[in-house]
């Protein structure tokens, strides 16, 4: 038994020495970063306090932060999501990092953000963040004031407000949380700049705000982009396409009943709008309320294509019927009679009858073409009034609303 526990331990001492491990981990109590001479810290308890929040007394530290918006790309409204590119900037006062400038004269030093304490920052919205920076370095100034300086990439969530799709405009929010700390520790005062040179996009920046949420648990400030659609894509590709269609159709309704041009021009252009529809409905985003208007207008669209279609084909069938029935109806006089006599007169009742079927499908079809047209014409002004006075309150979010509970408050 002592032989096998010292083969065991042998072998145990092989394996510690050919594997050593992959990444070095840092320990926060003995950091392994070399402070300037300026800081005499006794080591290791003091390095440890500054790595903890600065003591303000009775008052929470207050950190003012500067967020510099300088992209918004990638706004993708089927996923709710869009991305951005931020630079954070970061100010703070910290006692404990200060000296005396005429003992030692140096305006500032530079630390590594892991060497003294630094907030924490957590976005809400977020789907994934890249940090561009991964060791930034803060910037202490002699009387203890702190710059710290964060660059970062993010793809968030946005409740995209799209019932005036495509003239839409949205409020996108970027929630940073300091979860490391409490609401009475710390305290942000946040700016937003608008550095976005580029606007060759189809969602532009109209508004950029910043505000810091009342009675939150955990201190937080929020940034809100204010989106606004350019529309020139949607409106190149679903309402000139729709209006065109519909216009098409109206002028199909000129050609005579009779015609059998008439049936197949109907039907092709039913066809072509379905699968107009059909794509349509994949291109435009979906949501649990305040769905786009246009979705209702093509639906409407496609109704009445639908109906003008169905209305050819009636009167056409009733019209064909007619005809068939009055080409092979009895006629009043015998045949054998017809040959004993030779070539008898017409009946003049026959071209009567069929002249006055025909007549009544033409006039049918007539008051029917009139109907659709102001039925066409009154759906074109309604939709524009309601596209403008039309407004549309999103249901609340469930971590919002008030059965669930709502978010933990003060």
């Amino acid at each position: 038994k002592m032989a096998l526990q010292l083969l065991l331990h042998v072998a145990f001492l092989r394996l510690s020495a050919t594997a050593g491990p992959s990444v070095q981990a840092r320990d926060f109590r003995t950091p392994a970063v070399a402070w300037p001479s300026y800081f005499d810290f006794n080591w290791p308890q003091e390095v440890q306090e500054t790595i903890q929040i600065p003591n303000n007394g009775s008052a929470p530290l207050l950190v003012d932060v500067r967020v510099f918006v300088s992209n918004v790309f990638n706004v993708d409204i089927l996923r709710y999501t869009v991305s951005s590119m931020l630079l954070l900037r970061l100010s703070w006062l910290d006692t404990r990092l200060a000296w005396n400038a005429s003992v030692r004269p140096r305006r500032a030093v530079t630390l590594p953000w892991d060497s003294l304490w630094t907030p924490g920052l957590t976005i809400q919205e977020a789907l994934w963040v890249d940090w561009q920076d991964q060791s930034p370095r803060a910037r202490v100034d002699p009387d203890g004031h702190v710059d710290l300086y964060l660059t970062l990439t993010t793809e968030t969530n946005c409740d995209f407000e799209l019932l005036h799709f495509p003239r839409d405009q949205s409020d996108c929010n970027l929630s940073f949380y300091a979860l490391g700390n409490t609401a009475l520790e710390l305290e942000f005062r946040a700016h937003a700049v608008n550095e976005i040179v580029s606007v060759k996009r189809e969602y532009v920046v109209r508004d950029l705000k910043t505000q810091v949420p009342p009675q939150q648990l955990v201190p937080c400030f929020q940034v809100t982009l204010r989106l606004q659609n350019t529309a020139l894509k949607a409106i190149i590709a679903l309402l000139v396409p729709g209006e065109a269609l519909l216009l098409a159709d109206v002028c199909g309704g000129l050609l005579p009943l009779q015609a059998t041009e008439r049936i197949a021009y109907k039907v092709t252009l039913l066809l072509g709008y379905l699968v107009f529809h059909s794509s349509l409905v994949q291109a435009l985003p979906s949501s649990s309320s305040c769905n786009p208007l246009l979705i209702y207008y093509f639906t409407v669209l496609l109704l009445l294509l639908f109906a003008s279609t169905m209305e050819t084909v009636l009167l056409a069938a009733l019209l064909a019927r007619g005809d068939l029935r009055a080409k092979s109806g009895p006629s009043p006089t015998p045949r054998a009679e017809q040959h004993g006599h030779g070539d008898s007169e017409p009946n003049p009742e026959e071209p009567r009858v069929k002249g006055s079927r025909r007549s009544q499908a033409e006039a049918a079809d007539h008051v029917f073409f009139l109907v659709y047209v102001v039925g066409v014409v009154c759906s074109q002004f309604f939709f524009i009034g309601l596209w403008m006075w039309a407004t549309c309150k999103s249901d609340p979010a469930p971590g919002k609303a008030v059965p669930h509970g709502g978010q933990p408050r003060l």
